[in-house]
């Protein structure tokens, strides 16, 4: 197997392969094409799956609208009863102005993987290596929209649990969460108060407080929320987890929200970081330059930068990244950004969002990898 990372561009997709213990991860970006229509991307998508048929899903992130699946000729580009592999679908436009952003995969190969199914529904996948068990979740949502969206979000963080338990974990195993809020702007504060209370009563906050993104974003359900997670359990001292904190903001539990700035693993000769969803947010926790996108990009890309930087780490070490802003028209500054820096080709997707805050117009979440 090839010990070193590789990355490619395939059709208008970025494919990073990187090698693990006695297996390999592959994570393909697929940004939408101008105002590309959902088929044509997922067309895209599933033509290189066919011809890499070694690859299996773990996990399938989707940023966009549906329109007619009936245009794809592979079923399975949708959510279909019996899907393999947990999918998180954010009903969201493009940032450029189509119907759909983009959409994230992580496969591996060389591999068992085993789904994990909830009430009949695959919501993630199980697999594991000499040094530990994965677990990834996506999709999970609660069952009825007539609770109130705090009791959709306790559910939502319950239905994490169970799922959890499946695998053989619990909340002290994970270490990045998702949470997509529908009209985040009128409850982000009422989210933020059920999540620390789950958090306590589960003990988390005795352990690793995962890195996290709380973004807006609907759901085909028409639920409050959607969600994901990634978990690990170790079987041995040579995976390791610490939080890292942000050179240049404070640690979010200082104003209420419940996340790591970031979190580095460390497994036998590689680190992963992931990044917390990062906006223009000053060390006081105040929001920077209101109004003006340009500046809260820069700041936010700094911030980012700085996260990396202490990791000995770099934009070249991404291997995903998705980019809110809450005004589509906005997008274009993103692209400027990495113009004007001279940043290396970054796996990213640009999304419309809002933002946790109604001030803020741009938020990014990235992971990287350095092997050695």
């Amino acid at each position: 197997m090839d010990k070193k990372r590789s990355t490619r561009a395939v059709n208008g997709m970025q494919v990073i392969r990187l090698p693990n213990a006695g297996f390999q991860e592959t994570f393909i970006t697929v940004p939408a094409v101008g105002s590309e229509d959902p088929a044509s991307l997922f067309q895209r998508l599933y033509d290189f799956l066919a011809d890499n048929a070694q690859l299996r899903i773990v996990r399938e992130d989707v940023f966009g609208l549906v329109l007619d699946p009936f245009k794809i000729r592979h079923a399975r580009s949708y959510r279909v009863a019996g899907i393999e592999w947990p999918m998180t679908w954010v009903e969201e436009g493009n940032g450029g102005g189509g119907p759909i952003a983009g959409v994230q995969v992580h496969a591996v190969s060389g591999i068992d993987v085993h789904p994990i199914n909830l009430e009949g529904h695959t919501v993630g996948t199980l697999f594991e290596d000499q040094h530990a068990r994965y677990c990834v979740l996506g999709g999970l949502h609660p069952e009825s929209i007539e609770e109130t969206r705090e009791e959709q979000a306790w559910e939502t963080l319950e239905i994490m649990e169970s799922a959890l338990e499946l695998a053989g974990m619990t909340f002290s195993n994970v270490f990045r969460t998702w949470f997509y809020l529908d009209d985040i702007l009128d409850w982000y504060d009422e989210f933020n108060g059920v999540r620390n209370q789950f958090f306590l009563e589960r003990k988390v906050y005795d352990g690793l407080v995962p890195a996290s993104t709380g973004i807006g974003g609907g759901n085909s359900a028409g639920t409050a929320v959607i969600a994901g997670l990634l978990a690990i359990q170790p079987k041995g001292p040579t995976v390791r987890l610490q939080a890292i904190p942000s050179p240049l903001q404070c640690p979010a539990v200082e104003y209420g929200s419940s996340f790591s700035r970031a979190v580095e693993l460390e497994l036998p000769g590689q680190r992963r970081l992931y990044v917390s969803g990062t906006a223009s947010i000053a060390p006081g926790g105040e929001t920077c330059h209101v109004g003006d996108v340009r500046k809260q990009v820069a700041l936010t890309m700094d911030v980012v930068a700085a996260i990396l930087e202490s990791r000995r780490m770099g934009w070249g070490d991404v291997t995903r990244m998705i980019g809110y802003f809450k005004h589509g028209e906005d997008a274009s500054e993103f692209h400027r950004y990495c113009r004007d820096h001279k940043l290396p080709k970054i796996p990213v997707i640009i999304a419309k969002n809002d933002i946790c805050r109604d001030d803020l117009l741009f938020e990014i979440e990235a992971d990287a990898a350095q092997l050695g």
